[in-house]
């Protein structure tokens, strides 16, 4: 059973998305939406995010829109150090505020600004060592951020067995498009 999940993927501008209203968007959300039921299902009760750009965040409006059914939801925005949108433009940092301002707990792992990649490792140790699953939009064909969490999760899952790896592939967000064109025909 999991009670406490991690989703993560792919940011925005990996993906080629530069827009919030992104057909792409849509998909996207609607493929963590089927993983997060699932596992609402089996009890989950917290979504922890690091609060990235991009699937991330989306990840955190699906929760948001699953609040309304599932009220004894939470979602915990961990970043991996203070200050992550310092460089960000005007439009992210307001969304990201949006975000934040909603979530049931923000905090950051590293107390310090960006200091090096290890403050990410840490990160995704901690979400690793805290949960009890993981939603994570990843495909082995494509390069990207994602690529070390997936990497890390793998030898966590070696030793944690019970801990269960979600994978959305670009091939599970074609099946969502279809579907859904499917059910507007």
């Amino acid at each position: 059973m999991s009670k406490v999940a991690c989703l993560t993927g792919y940011k925005s501008f990996e993906l080629g998305i530069f827009k919030q209203d992104d057909k792409a968007v849509h998909y996207i959300k609607q493929a963590l939406k089927k993983e997060l039921l699932s596992l609402l299902d089996e009890g989950l009760e917290w979504v922890t995010i690091s609060g990235q750009l991009g699937v991330e965040l989306w990840g955190a409006e699906v929760v948001f829109d699953l609040q309304d059914e599932y009220p004894d939801l939470k979602l915990a925005v961990l970043t991996p150090f203070l200050n992550q949108e310092e460089n960000w433009n005007e439009n992210n940092k307001e969304y990201y505020e949006m975000i934040l301002s909603q979530a049931d707990f923000v905090d950051s792992v590293s107390k310090e600004p960006y200091k090096s990649p290890q403050q990410f490792r840490n990160r995704n140790l901690l979400f690793l060592n805290k949960t009890q699953a993981l939603i994570i939009l990843f495909d082995e064909e494509k390069e990207g951020s994602p690529k070390y969490f997936y990497e890390e999760a793998l030898r966590h899952k070696e030793s944690n067995t019970a801990f269960e790896i979600r994978t959305i592939s670009f091939q599970d967000l074609q099946w969502v498009v279809e579907e859904e064109q499917w059910k507007t025909d």
